[in-house]
């Protein structure tokens, strides 16, 4: 009775272990890529940093338009009183104190030309954050599709290991009734063994892969992971056509964004250096006190006369050609940026043709080879070498289907860090 009622206390246990080890199996990112991109928007530290850097170029905006501080000066006149007191700065026992006020005034128009350029280098750190999370989101895709890959390869290797040594069993049932020989056993063996190799591979090559996402994702290279489920759905051809894809990478590429501003930014620069052809002023206004009251007031206006006419061409000239090479580099990015989106549209169109022919025509012809070599074997009408052919088939028609999802994520990823956004 008590073993009995033992017995039952472990069973309950066991059901209720289950749910929980689903549900912690639940809780861990991986099993889709939306979980892993939240955790990489929200930990990935040079995203945050490039986040932080547009927020810092953001504060420079006011500033950059504001006025200089105004300054205050005190002068104190005959401290001694020609020689009847002792020096005092106290206002009213001196023979007169001077307050100044001064105030420096730039040219008109150029607080507000500093103003804009700092808010254009605001938007290039923005465009430049973008595309730091533009290119973090595409290698974050791009990993879960290989731990996809690698996750359903091990399971067809496991699959075909099973189905290798159930050959291996017929071979050696064949061998034992003298209809085969034993180089066929042997074979198979071998087979295993090869498999179970190129299984310790793809373990290693997994336990890479996972330990490489969790640095994406700012975490120890050793935290487990949840077995990824599916891979996202690639986008219908409406949706991949190459002159409307090519016209939002105009509009939406972080990189194209963060080159017009800078050329916006050259542009601003340039009037500014012609501007500083004109003078800076500075607006004085002086009260003076003579012992307790205000006896006059005056007012100054000082120009700064802009005689180094040679160093300002110079800068007009620095400036023309800082716009002329960010004209430049965006043309170049442009060219880029364009080259590749039709390099990995091509690509992906290639990816999901393999796919459709090996889901629809390499595989089922290979699995119909490979149970009429099956039958063939049985009744020793083929020798084991081309079952195991017959069986290499079966396995590279999966595994070409495996790699071209892989390779079709791993484009559509690249098309949408182009265009900066999900299709």
């Amino acid at each position: 009775m008590k073993y009995a009622l033992q017995t039952t206390a472990l069973a309950t246990l066991l059901v209720l272990a289950a749910p929980m080890r689903a549900l912690a199996e639940e809780s861990l990112p991986g099993a889709s890529v939306e979980s892993l991109l939240t955790l990489a928007r929200e930990h990935n530290p040079d995203y945050a940093s490039m986040r932080f850097e547009a927020q810092a170029a953001t504060e420079r905006i006011a500033p950059a338009g504001a006025l200089m501080d105004p300054k205050f000066s005190v002068e104190w006149m005959d401290v001694t009183k020609d020689g009847s007191q002792s020096a005092t700065l106290w206002p009213s026992d001196v023979g007169s104190t001077k307050y100044t006020l001064m105030q420096d005034l730039p040219w008109f128009g150029k607080r507000d030309l500093k103003k804009n350029i700092a808010t254009q280098e605001a938007q290039a750190s923005q465009g430049k954050a973008q595309g730091t999370w533009a290119e973090l989101a595409a290698k974050v895709k791009t990993t879960h599709a290989q731990r996809y890959y690698l996750h359903n390869t091990q399971k067809l290797t496991l699959e075909l290991l099973d189905l290798s040594t159930r050959l291996a069993n017929v071979a050696q049932v064949r061998y034992a009734g003298g209809l085969a020989m034993q180089q066929d056993a042997i074979r198979a063996q071998l087979e295993q063994t090869t498999m179970q190799t190129e299984l310790v591979a793809l373990q290693s090559e997994s336990r890479q892969v996972d330990a490489r996402l969790n640095a994406l994702l700012a975490r120890a290279s050793n935290t487990p992971l949840a077995a990824p489920e599916r891979l996202r759905p690639v986008p219908v051809a409406a949706k991949l056509d190459a002159e409307a894809l090519m016209a939002r990478v105009q509009q939406g590429n972080p990189q194209l964004f963060a080159e017009d501003s800078r050329i916006k930014s050259a542009e601003l620069g340039r009037d500014l250096s012609l501007k500083n052809r004109y003078p800076d002023f500075t607006l004085s206004i002086s009260p003076t006190q003579m012992q307790s009251r205000i006896s006059e007031w005056s007012l100054m206006l000082t120009v700064n006369i802009p005689l180094q006419q040679a160093s300002r061409r110079a800068e007009e000239r620095e400036a023309q050609a800082m716009l002329s090479a960010a004209q430049s580099r965006r043309a170049a990015t442009a060219n880029q940026v364009l080259s590749e989106l039709a390099e990995n549209l091509a690509g992906l169109d290639a990816a999901q043709r393999t796919e459709q022919l090996a889901k629809s025509s390499q595989l089922p012809q290979a699995e119909l080879t490979f149970q009429a070599a099956l039958a063939g074997y049985e009744n020793g009408k083929l020798d084991f070498a081309t079952l195991l052919d017959a069986q290499r088939q079966v396995r590279q028609a999966k595994q070409a289907q495996l790699k071209a999802q892989l390779e079709a994520q791993m484009r559509l990823a690249e098309i949408e860090k182009l265009i900066g956004e999900e299709l």
